[in-house]
């Protein structure tokens, strides 16, 4: 949720706001999370470390491809590190149930 939080305020900073179209955005992860849990544990962490993987490399694509301010830079590169302890934890729930 602070991802989200973080996102927000630098939208309406810059003079943005969020799309009208963004409830598919939410539609869909609602199904992922929907069909994983119905699978099993595995299948929530193996979902969870996909979703984190791809916002992990779309992180390192915004820090390379855009010049930020500071202070936005600082947001999304905490950001982009609490993605990948996530799936750092998650890779380790996922190799104890496994074992």
């Amino acid at each position: 949720m602070t991802h989200l939080q973080d996102f927000q305020v630098k939208l309406y900073e810059y003079g943005w706001k969020p799309s009208k179209l963004r409830w598919i955005n939410w539609l869909v992860s609602a199904t992922f999370g929907f069909f994983s849990r119905l699978r099993g544990k595995k299948a929530i962490l193996n979902t969870g470390i996909w979703v984190e993987t791809t916002a992990v490399h779309h992180y390192d694509e915004f820090l390379r491809t855009i010049e930020w301010d500071d202070d936005t830079r600082r947001i999304i590169e905490k950001d982009r590190v609490d993605e990948d302890e996530h799936i750092t934890r998650w890779n380790k729930l996922l190799q104890s149930s496994e074992a």
